[in-house]
């Protein structure tokens, strides 16, 4: 990232994150990287100048996993915000959930990303992942938002 400081920085960064459903499952990646190493998260990162929400969110989504999809609709802002043992703000993201129908692609783990994977919210449950905040409550979200697309397109 040029220019913009990760930790400690001046004013709050923008992230994005695609948010792809593909039946009971989520594409989910595990983070290599700070501040999130180790965790669950879906696929994102920071958006570029002059990207879109929608642009910025399929391009993560390219780069960490190779997954190709197309982009629906903002589905909400999240804060990500840690401080220092002095208070310090130490990292504060404003992270922009974008979802996406999948198109392409399995998953391979790229970029950032330690691991892909597809999990539903009760595999991830049962198996007690770490997890970003909000994972799950964002999954049922997108859920609530894809049975209500159903429902208004009725059953022809």
């Amino acid at each position: 990232m040029s220019g913009e400081r990760r930790l400690y920085p001046e004013r709050p960064l923008v992230g994005v994150m695609a948010v792809v459903l593909r039946g009971p499952r989520a594409l989910l990646v595990r983070r290599g990287r700070p501040p999130m190493a180790g965790r669950w998260g879906f696929p994102g990162g920071l958006l570029e100048l002059g990207e879109s929400l929608a642009e910025g969110a399929v391009r993560e989504l390219k780069e960490e996993t190779g997954v190709v999809a197309t982009p629906l609709e903002t589905l909400t802002a999240v804060d990500s915000i840690a401080r220092d043992g002095q208070g310090r703000v130490r990292v504060h993201y404003v992270l922009v959930a974008v979802r996406a129908l999948w198109q392409e692609g399995e998953g391979v783990a790229g970029d950032d990303a330690e691991d892909v994977a597809w999990l539903s919210a009760d595999e991830i449950r049962e198996r007690g992942l770490p997890l970003a905040p909000q994972l799950l409550s964002l999954i049922a979200l997108a859920r609530a938002r894809e049975n209500e697309e159903s429902m208004r397109r009725g059953p022809f």
